[in-house]
């Protein structure tokens, strides 16, 4: 069973959005630069993007969403390409790192509640809905340093105080998100 596992994971399709130089073996990889390695040349502010309704079952993008002008139509964007089910891996600056105001190229500020507003839970019917699968705070960007074993832990107990009181004392790095698509009444 488990060897059908791996075949069947092999099998899914995966969108690398905003690649960058961050080239990914197996997924499709998008990027609004021409490099070696991007499958499309495409700006994400550009819609529809060039992929047909639900054909991806995996979607990572690592630091774009700050990036984009309308992060709603983006959200909206990411769920017409996704098949019901499919995963969602989002990595972005926390809004109390300093890189996300030192970038003249980003355009919002996200915090560890920011896709709350993207569940069926907000108030706000409009915005296209996920599930939160997972989520949490990442205090320094390379994960295998003692100061992620010491501070994320801390930070993540409870995010709501941690962002509240004390994010500009101790300021992390990212916010991770895993989301999943829901399409009620469809397969």
């Amino acid at each position: 069973m488990r060897k059908m596992e791996t075949i069947k994971e092999v099998c899914k399709k995966k969108l690398n959005l905003g690649c960058g130089t961050d080239i990914r073996k197996g997924y499709v990889n998008l990027d609004f630069d021409e490099r070696e390695g991007v499958d499309v040349v495409w700006d994400i502010d550009k819609f529809p993007w060039p992929f047909k309704e639900k054909e991806f079952d995996f979607v990572y993008t690592s630091h774009l969403l700050e990036h984009v002008n309308d992060i709603v139509k983006t959200m909206s964007e990411i769920k017409r390409i996704c098949k019901n089910g499919a995963i969602i891996t989002i990595r972005v600056p926390h809004f109390s790192c300093g890189v996300s105001y030192r970038d003249p190229t980003h355009k919002r500020f996200l915090s560890y509640h920011t896709f709350d507003y993207f569940t069926e839970d907000c108030f706000y019917k409009h915005l296209p809905t996920f599930e939160i699968v997972d989520r949490r705070l990442n205090f320094t960007r390379m994960s295998f340093t003692s100061l992620n074993y010491l501070f994320n832990p801390i930070i993540n107990a409870n995010p709501t105080i941690y962002e509240r009181f004390f994010c500009w004392i101790l300021p992390c790095y990212e916010a991770l998100f895993k989301l999943k698509v829901v399409r009620k009444y469809e397969n």
